[in-house]
């Protein structure tokens, strides 16, 4: 039984030594012209204007969330569709339709929340104040 993990440690063992064997290599036959020019940044060929390091809109990493959300949703979910049929003719089709509409439906009440939180939106308004809160420190009708 353990023997059969040997092949994949030795697998893993391979693999390790091959990256720190090329690694090894590349340090030991690259030529080593240190310049100032080479520390500089980068930007497609152009000149640097500015600071490289710049304030990042955290509404891009929600975007990008959302959509690796429902990317990996649909990398589970094919698995599942190509074997559908298997399972049908097993007798299981119900079974297999039932566990994968409850977990659609687990993710598209993740996404209604995040709509009716008003987070998808590009541009937020402000909410308003509660009227309670308005009543206690005198709104805007005092």
């Amino acid at each position: 039984m353990l023997f059969d993990y040997a092949n994949v440690l030795v697998f893993v063992a391979l693999g390790i030594a091959l990256c720190a064997l090329m690694l090894g290599l590349g340090a030991l036959l690259r030529p080593a012209n240190p310049e100032r020019t080479k520390l500089t940044t980068y930007e497609c060929g152009e000149l640097v204007t500015g600071d490289s390091w710049i304030n990042f809109n955290i509404r891009f990493y929600l975007v990008a969330l959302v959509f690796i959300v429902f990317d990996v949703e649909v990398a589970l979910i094919y698995p599942v569709v190509t074997v559908f049929s298997r399972w049908v003719e097993a007798g299981q089709g119900a079974l297999a339709l039932g566990e994968m509409l409850a977990f659609i439906a687990i993710l598209v009440a993740g996404l209604a929340y995040v709509w009716r939180k008003g987070d998808l939106r590009w541009i937020k308004t402000v909410a308003e104040p509660p009227r309670e809160l308005e009543d206690r420190v005198g709104g805007p009708g005092r």
